[in-house]
């Protein structure tokens, strides 16, 4: 059998495969002689077909299997050997067209290349890593919020300035139907506030959206609109107040505390923000460091230039995809895809020239510390090492969670790999700024 490389347009190449009947007329007679042996057709008797009818009957068949195996296994073992860094599968060329009455048999084989570049981060000294402010407002603020989360709630009759509400907010025409919690203070516009005051459960105030809130983003969480629709959205929705409750802002004596930090770990509202202050840190750094994640992916999936084989894509996601595209929905689809298809290559290069590789214990340690974090959470605090390997033994047995968890420890040397080679610009904001950055609008 040979087979040849033949160079077509940039990284594409066509595999050509020709076969002799030499070699595979042994297999075709041996499988045609097993079924001489079983077959029962009619008017004969089993085992007796002439095989003048059995190599009519089954002939073709029978060689059209054998010659595509042999083929497939021969093709494979030939891009192994010339170790093809390829995209997508071997496409081959007019299958419609070949001649199975021939003797001898050609095959062609379109593949596509992954291009050849590196992975450039000088660039990434324009981007900016921000901390979030934790300062003395944000710290009061903190517990005045928790003081009232953690107070006493009574029924009241009517709507006070201090009372949390129950509300439906509804608007048939712009999609919005959402209950929800909330208090007065929560507004930004002094005469919706005015406008609730006095009212009692089943009274419905008509609430205007614009400038409903001093950050048009909580429209997102009380009235469940989308992030497309939260700016410049002007309507007028129905408040159903559906319960009305007085708040006493709970005391902070050492049984808040306790309940809420755990026994004497608090003391004081001092240490209640430093505390505070410590899990808001935590908290805010993961999601900064999220942020930052994106924004030099984002650089890199524009400013790492290489070429693909959009063509043989195109024709490969026609033909690979169950639901049987046309080129015109390949081509669509290829667009949609492009860039997720441009940063795994960009990924893979990055482990490729960091020596970065993903070994088992790697995965092994990150389900563990996540399996111990979890039972924290259920009270665990201090789980048997027994205990956490067996949990992650199960885990780990499953194809679909390795799978799961390779992914997350890759994100994670990819994230240590941003903080190594990359010093962005630092800045410090408040949390309401940085939302903005996330949804691109700073």
């Amino acid at each position: 059998m040979e087979i040849t490389r033949i160079p077509q347009e940039a990284l594409t190449e066509t595999i050509k495969i020709d076969v002799q009947a030499s070699e595979y007329n042994g297999q075709v007679k041996k499988r045609l002689n097993e079924t001489a042996a079983v077959a029962a057709i009619k008017g004969f008797r089993k085992g007796k077909v002439p095989r003048a009818i059995i190599d009519k009957m089954y002939g073709k068949s029978i060689k059209v299997e054998e010659v595509v195996k042999l083929v497939d296994q021969e093709l494979n073992r030939f891009l192994q050997k010339e170790q093809i860094n390829m995209l997508g599968n071997p496409i081959m060329r007019n299958p419609s067209s070949i001649n199975w009455d021939s003797e001898d048999l050609t095959f062609e084989y379109e593949i596509g290349l992954a291009p050849e570049f590196t992975v450039d981060f000088s660039g990434t000294s324009n981007l900016t890593k921000y901390t979030i402010k934790l300062d003395d407002a944000f710290l009061n603020e903190q517990v005045a919020r928790i003081r009232k989360q953690f107070g006493e709630r009574t029924p009241a009759e009517t709507v006070a300035n201090d009372s949390e509400l129950r509300v439906t907010f509804s608007n048939e025409e712009a999609g919005i139907s959402n209950q929800t919690n909330i208090s007065l203070d929560a507004f930004a516009n002094a005469e919706v506030v005015a406008s609730f005051i006095g009212n009692k459960v089943g009274d419905v105030v008509e609430v205007p959206t614009k400038g409903l809130f001093d950050d048009d983003h909580k429209l997102m969480d009380f009235l469940k609109v989308s992030h497309d629709q939260v700016h410049g959205l002007d309507v007028v929705v129905d408040a159903t107040i559906e319960s009305i409750s007085a708040i006493t802002d709970a005391t902070l004596d050492q049984e808040f505390f306790d309940r809420l930090f755990g026994a004497d770990q608090v003391h004081d509202e001092e240490e209640m923000k430093v505390k505070i202050k410590e899990d808001a840190a935590q908290q805010y750094a993961r999601q900064t460091e999220s942020q930052y994640v994106k924004d030099v992916t984002k650089y890199l999936i524009e400013n790492t230039k290489f070429d693909l084989p959009e063509a043989f894509l195109i024709k490969w996601l026609a033909q690979s995809n169950d639901r049987n595209l046309s080129l015109e929905e390949a081509a669509e689809e290829y667009k949609r895809s492009e860039n997720g298809l441009r940063y795994q290559l960009i990924e893979g290069k990055m482990l490729s020239q960091n020596n970065i590789q993903v070994t088992f214990d790697d995965i092994k340690d990150f389900a563990s510390a996540i399996i111990r974090q979890q039972m924290a959470q259920f009270g665990n605090a201090n789980p048997t090492d027994e205990e956490v390997n067996g949990i992650v033994m199960r885990i780990l047995s499953n194809q679909e969670e390795v799978r799961r968890v390779s992914e997350q420890v890759v994100a994670q040397k990819i994230s240590a790999l941003f903080a190594e080679k990359t010093t962005p610009k630092q800045q410090e904001i408040s949390y309401e700024d940085f939302i903005k950055v996330m949804y691109g609008e700073n």
